[in-house]
């Protein structure tokens, strides 16, 4: 592994009950998230590519401790995203270079197939501060009912020369859902909208 990991935690949400109903069965999110060590923290490195490579590690790594947290098979998995936060000797560009070019691809295959884009987000940050993991359909992106997120923050990351990288995953979509669009059983993945 290219990756310097000082841990990985992984958490699950279930929702059983909103505004007085029950959920049946209840929404579930995981989301894990590794610290890793910067190899660029307070340089400037214009070839980014060994963050690359660290982000497809980290998309087969991630994504499989998603899946196996909720106990469901790759394909029963309905959302996902991807964030990253990078420690103040760092910079943006590198939470990017760990999450746009190749940690796609081995996420896609941890949660079998996704055709939709996966939803991103970046930002600066110190221990404890929280990064919000968007979520979004994983083979359609018109599905309304999981344009969701779900936050993650430990005590002690990221440092000043660490990147907090996570990937969130979803068995469902928002609880009580009802602002229409597309529904996840008529979703055909073919395109990544529809």
């Amino acid at each position: 592994m290219i990756a310097n990991i000082r841990k990985i935690a992984v958490n699950i949400e279930e929702t059983h009950r909103e505004i007085g109903r029950d959920i049946s069965p209840a929404t579930r999110k995981a989301v894990a998230v590794a610290v890793i060590e910067n190899p660029f923290a307070g340089v400037y490195q214009e070839d980014l590519s060994q963050l690359m490579d660290i982000g497809a590690e980290l998309g087969a790594l991630l994504g499989e401790k998603c899946v196996s947290a909720l106990g469901i098979t790759p394909e029963q998995v309905e959302s996902y995203g991807k964030s990253a936060m990078v420690g103040e000797n760092g910079e943006l560009e590198h939470a990017a270079a760990i999450l746009h070019p190749k940690l796609g691809a081995p996420l896609r295959v941890a949660v079998e197939k996704g055709a939709a884009l996966v939803p991103s987000s970046k930002k600066m940050g110190s221990p404890g501060q929280v990064l919000d993991v968007p979520l979004g359909h994983k083979d359609a992106a018109y599905v309304r009912s999981h344009f969701d997120g779900i936050e993650v923050s430990l005590n002690d990351a990221p440092r000043a020369n660490e990147i907090m990288v996570a990937v969130a995953v979803t068995d469902s979509g928002r609880p009580l859902p009802r602002v229409g669009g597309l529904e996840h059983e008529d979703a055909q993945g073919k395109d990544g909208l529809r």
